[in-house]
């Protein structure tokens, strides 16, 4: 019995021996089997877990590009939405194409005229921002307010001013390009208009273009001279060049055109105009679904810098070989 006694004691010293002077596992730097496979199944967790979040980063930037896509596309569809023309599909423009840089012919390297200003380039952009064709008419000026007045084409693009006077045959866009109005006449009678006073004389001739409110400028600051209603400002420049008119009342950017190309001519007055200071699209009377498709168009084209950008195209175009009045009448 005591030698059983003893034997037990034995087993117990060894056995708290060897947990002593062992330690854990932990202590001693050696993992165990079941702690190797913890930390491997913790680290394949992160792992996936960050994959996760990756992929739900990647989910997320699709969807906001998918969205951003979406929305573009909704916004030209509701652009669209309910818009009747004249010709299911097309976007029919009436146009004078005598007016640069707002619209004329420019000829290229092989002789070919073809139709370009800012008006042209506006036109596009709006036909396309709709998603309709764009069919361009030329006409006169005069034309381009008769077109409007019927119903024949859906918008008049030629460098209009939304004068009240016409709102009864056609409704107007918003303001697309701010402009002015002038008085010009050849540098040789340039000391003889030193004010709008000076343009009010029985003894001089004054042009401008027929329709147009130039027409009105001059009935208005010269009612005294002999105002010469012509149908395209070609004609107008032709007759001061060959010193049969003394004047004629302009749009700035299109005299400031001419002058470039004739130095002969001299912007050499500002004329006050107490209508809305630039230019707006006509558009067939009351197509209010059109009317608010164009503005939307008109409204990004400025936003995006586009119509900056197709002025100044136009004015690097109107200085080299151009074209302006209908090609049948050349």
């Amino acid at each position: 019995m005591k030698k059983k006694f003893i034997a037990a004691m034995l087993v117990g010293a060894m056995t708290l021996s060897m947990t002593a002077c062992g330690g854990s596992a932990k202590d001693t730097g050696v993992a165990t089997e079941a702690e190797s496979t913890a930390e491997a199944s913790t680290e394949a967790e992160s792992a996936a877990a960050e994959e996760s979040t990756e992929t739900a980063e990647e989910n997320t930037e699709a969807a906001d590009d998918s969205a951003e896509t979406e929305t573009a596309e909704d916004n030209t569809e509701s652009a669209s939405a309910d818009i009747s023309t004249v010709t299911a599909g097309k976007l029919t423009v009436a146009t004078s194409p005598d007016f640069a840089p707002y619209e004329f012919y420019a000829v290229d390297e092989s002789g070919t005229p073809k139709l370009a200003g800012f008006d042209i380039a506006l036109a596009e952009y709006i036909a396309d921002y709709l998603g309709l064709e764009l069919e361009v008419v030329p006409v006169d000026f005069d034309g381009v307010l008769m077109e409007l007045q019927t119903k024949a084409v859906d918008l008049g693009v030629a460098g209009l001013s939304p004068d009240p006077k016409r709102e009864s045959i056609m409704d107007f866009s918003d303001i697309y390009y701010e402009g002015g109005q002038s008085f010009v006449c050849t540098q040789e009678n340039k000391d003889k208009f030193t004010s709008l006073e000076d343009t009010n004389n029985s003894d001089i001739e004054v042009g401008a273009q027929t329709g147009s409110i130039q027409v009105d400028l001059a009935q208005t600051n010269s009612p005294d001279a002999e105002i010469i209603q012509l149908t395209k400002v070609t004609d107008i420049i032709a007759e001061l060049l060959a010193g049969k008119l003394d004047g004629a009342y302009i749009e700035t950017a299109v005299a400031e055109s001419y002058a470039k190309n004739y130095p002969e001519l001299c912007v050499v007055l500002d004329v006050p105009y107490d209508g809305a200071e630039g230019s707006a699209i006509g558009i067939s009377k009351g197509n209010e679904a059109l009317k608010a498709g164009v503005n939307e168009a008109i409204a990004k084209a400025i936003e995006e810098g586009k119509m900056d950008e197709f002025v100044a195209t136009a004015n690097e175009q109107a200085s080299g070989d151009i074209i302006e009045g209908l090609l049948d009448q050349q």
